[in-house]
């Protein structure tokens, strides 16, 4: 007999709404220090060692630690993990905001990175909770995780308008009112739901130092190897890393009450979506910075002029993506995936067509495909991993989707970064101008960032050719990266068709079996 699922009211939505404030502000908060990072610079005086750190520690923080707090959610409440999450995240943002040297700063962005990582999963898992109906959970986690992609739009604008009007600290600054509000409509608003006590076990300590271990020295590793080489550091952060990742995996195995059950990776499709995650955010989040950068350093537009041009994406995907999802019922959703991950294809074609020339429409529109498409597959993908979660680890699981897509984000900035450094300084040193102080060269042929800081200083006729051969370079590299999202894209959108062809959302015989052979189970929408 088919169960009949309680539907959402007035007050779930509601509830929607505030659950979307901090995806919102987490995402935000991963773009907004790019462009403040000048005007910290001069204030604070950072090494370029701090000035990394004040980048890349947020990042390192949130993805380490989803893991354990997604269980700790599941543990003492999904609403209360989420208080404490948005308490710690607006503190450290205000914080952030008045910090007075580069260390204080580096703390509070790694405290904020903690409180991010503990918003995550617990609200993911809440939506679980409230939209019980197949349809309208779909419909929820669309929202959200539009909610997701369009704070990284935001945050260049956000940051381009504040940086216009006031100091470096207001792009902090912003967060609390936001984070005051959210927390007391949260509180109103969001019931809590907690698993029944002895349920879990105790607390796998050893297990979440083991992942954490795992996340930061695999990310880590990548992105020291990008910026300066695979030597013995970035290497042996890496082999350590996945020596962690292998333990903790095993210790999963051997546990009454694991962290993950290990019986997801034996139900068809849950390891390439997590996959897909991965690859999903790797093109998104790898390329995003190439197309800033073009917009700002080849078209000469300020920070908040490109922001605007980059809102373009996420403004028209809020329309587009749930639409795309709201046709599950009818298409099966490794379809959809599949058109997502070739509407990306499709805009890094349009990449690979760039020239320091080009029109800004070509730029944006390429921006606009890659959005897009892959706003929809996260949304399909994210709500596959919700659906087969156990109901007692559904913010564990979850924080495991949001690991793939951090390290994906990690691993597409290295690779992109790589590649894009490469083709710039072949063709800097290919066609350098003559008769350029050393230094200057040495300078220039790093980053276009660089080569316009250097040009700044430097007299009209010297700072023209270098420019113009600094702008070629790095249009070149930015279609040739395009190059390596193609096969990226296009390479998902093949695993994607063949290995989750199977799912459907229509039948409710592929819950009955998922229920009846967990072994050979299929990711199905089974609340």
């Amino acid at each position: 007999m088919t169960q009949i699922k309680r539907q959402a009211g007035r007050r779930e939505w509601i509830a929607l709404a505030v659950l979307s404030i901090p995806p919102l502000l987490v995402s935000m908060d991963i773009t907004v220090l790019y462009f403040a990072i000048p005007q910290i610079t001069n204030d604070l005086r950072p090494t370029t060692t701090q000035q990394l750190w004040m980048i890349d520690i947020y990042g390192f923080l949130l993805a380490g630690m989803l893991i354990a707090l997604g269980d700790l959610a599941d543990r003492l409440g999904r609403r209360t993990l989420l208080l404490l999450g948005l308490a710690v995240f607006g503190l450290a943002s205000l914080g952030a905001s008045f910090a007075n040297s580069p260390e204080t700063l580096i703390v509070a962005r790694a405290v904020q990175g903690i409180g991010a990582a503990a918003l995550m999963p617990a609200g993911l898992a809440l939506l679980r909770n409230l939209f019980e109906d197949d349809g309208q959970r779909r419909t929820a986690i669309t929202i959200w995780s539009i909610g997701v992609a369009s704070g990284a739009g935001i945050g260049p604008v956000i940051s381009g308008v504040l940086l216009h009007n006031f100091w470096w600290g207001s792009v902090f600054l912003v967060n609390v009112p936001i984070i005051a509000v959210a927390l007391i409509l949260t509180a109103v608003l969001v019931p809590n739901f907690k698993v029944a006590p002895g349920s879990m076990g105790r607390f796998d300590f050893f297990g979440a130092l083991l992942s954490l271990v795992a996340v930061l020295a695999i990310i880590w590793g990548v992105k020291e190897g990008a910026i300066n080489g695979f030597h013995a550091k970035p290497l042996t952060a890496l082999i350590g890393g996945l020596v962690a990742a292998a333990l903790f995996l095993y210790r999963q195995t051997h546990l009454t009450h694991p962290m993950i059950d290990p019986k997801l990776f034996r139900t068809k499709g849950f390891t390439p979506v997590l996959v897909l995650s991965l690859t999903g955010f790797f093109c998104v989040i790898g390329f995003g910075v190439f197309s800033t950068q073009w917009l700002m350093e080849v078209k000469g537009l300020g920070p908040l002029q490109a922001g605007l041009w980059m809102m373009a994406s996420p403004l028209l995907a809020g329309g587009i993506v749930p639409v795309a999802t709201g046709m599950v019922n009818k298409v099966r959703p490794a379809y959809l995936i599949t058109g997502g991950f070739v509407l990306a294809t499709i805009g890094y074609v349009i990449m690979s067509q760039v020239k320091a020339d080009s029109p800004i429409l070509l730029v944006v529109s390429g921006t606009v495909c890659i959005g897009i498409g892959t706003a929809s597959i996260f949304a399909l993908l994210t709500d596959m991993v919700i659906a087969v979660a156990p109901v007692d680890q559904t913010a564990a699981v979850s924080a495991l989707s949001k690991t793939m897509q951090e390290l994906g984000g990690a691993l597409g900035i290295a690779i992109f970064g790589t590649v894009g450094a490469s083709v710039y300084r072949h063709y800097f040193d290919a066609h350098l101008p003559s008769g350029l102080p050393a230094d200057v060269v040495a300078g220039a042929r790093q980053t276009m960032g660089a080569a316009s800081g250097i040009a700044a200083s430097l007299p009209d006729q010297v700072a023209k050719p270098l420019l113009e051969v600094a702008r070629i370079g790095f249009s070149n590299s930015l279609a040739t990266t395009a190059v390596v999202g193609i096969a990226v894209a296009a390479g998902s959108a093949l695993l994607t068709v063949t290995r989750l062809r199977h799912v459907r959302y229509t039948t409710e015989e592929v819950a009955a079996k998922a229920t009846a052979e967990p072994a050979e189970a299929e990711i199905a929408p089974v609340a």
